[in-house]
């Protein structure tokens, strides 16, 4: 692991400079730490706003980069202005991180940064992400990948640093949520993201609220489905006056990427 991160500092230091998107989760916290800490004002880690994203993860994204002194800058995609997107096909993910990379190059282009950065990690490479073409097609850089760190070994050299995403929960967009073929709303994401929000106050940490409307399908953690059930009249209450009509507890609990599960086997292979 060690190993790793000397030749992940050899990399970044590198790039003549370099600007990183930034939400705020683990990897692109420690992917922003790090480079900052190498290029100093030669880098500008970039938050993307849209309503896919939670007001509550941007102002943790906010925080982060004051708490570690690194240059932020935020901005509003515009993937919803895309029918390819909204329309939600498999492939939703491309689309998205099309518009994020793009407006990246445009500010990269604007206040002459040299490298783009992601902060995809080398377990992303088994799983069903499309937006990693997107990536490959704009010539954006992968650090993490490339030194082949693992998820695992960023949490704990996150750890190390005292960051304190180093346990933070997994996170995916908002839109990952809704069923790949049905359209995604804005009414629909704010929806979700009251739901989730609620059920993270009650102290559920590995959540998701799966929009099958007009059924909600509660993903939870295997360690709390049991707390799940006993607070189950108070989050059908809520969740009912949040619109669902319908609410239903997963019994395999959280999966990440679980929406992928319909997929034809060749298209996530």
């Amino acid at each position: 692991m060690m190993e790793k991160m000397d030749a992940l500092r050899k990399l970044i230091s590198m790039y003549p400079s370099a600007i990183a998107a930034f939400s705020g989760g683990v990897d692109s916290t420690f992917l922003a730490v790090v480079t900052h800490r190498i290029l100093g004002e030669r880098f500008l880690a970039v938050t993307a706003v849209s309503p896919t994203y939670p007001e509550s993860q941007l102002k943790e994204a906010e925080e982060l980069a004051v708490r570690f002194g690194f240059p932020h800058q935020v901005i509003f995609t515009d993937e919803f202005d895309d029918p390819d997107y909204i329309n939600n096909p498999p492939e939703r993910c491309y689309f998205c991180k099309r518009s994020l990379f793009r407006e990246l190059k445009r500010i990269a282009g604007e206040k002459q940064f040299a490298i783009l950065l992601d902060g995809a990690n080398v377990d992303d490479l088994s799983d069903f992400r499309p937006g990693h073409r997107a990536a490959s097609e704009m010539k954006v850089r992968k650090p993490l990948q490339e030194v082949e760190l693992t998820k695992a070994e960023i949490r704990e050299l996150s750890r190390q640093m005292g960051l304190p995403t180093w346990n933070k929960p997994a996170y995916a967009c908002l839109a990952s949520r809704i069923p790949y073929g049905r359209i995604i709303t804005v009414e629909a994401l704010a929806r979700i993201d009251q739901a989730e929000s609620f059920l993270i106050s009650l102290g559920f940490q590995e959540i998701r609220v799966r929009d099958h409307f007009p059924v909600a399908r509660l993903e939870i953690g295997q360690t709390d489905l049991e707390q799940a059930w006993k607070l189950r009249a108070q989050i059908s209450a809520k969740l009912h006056e949040l619109g669902f009509p319908y609410v239903t507890i997963d019994l395999d609990g959280f999966r990440s990427g679980s929406m992928n599960a319909v997929l034809p086997k060749e298209l996530t292979a």
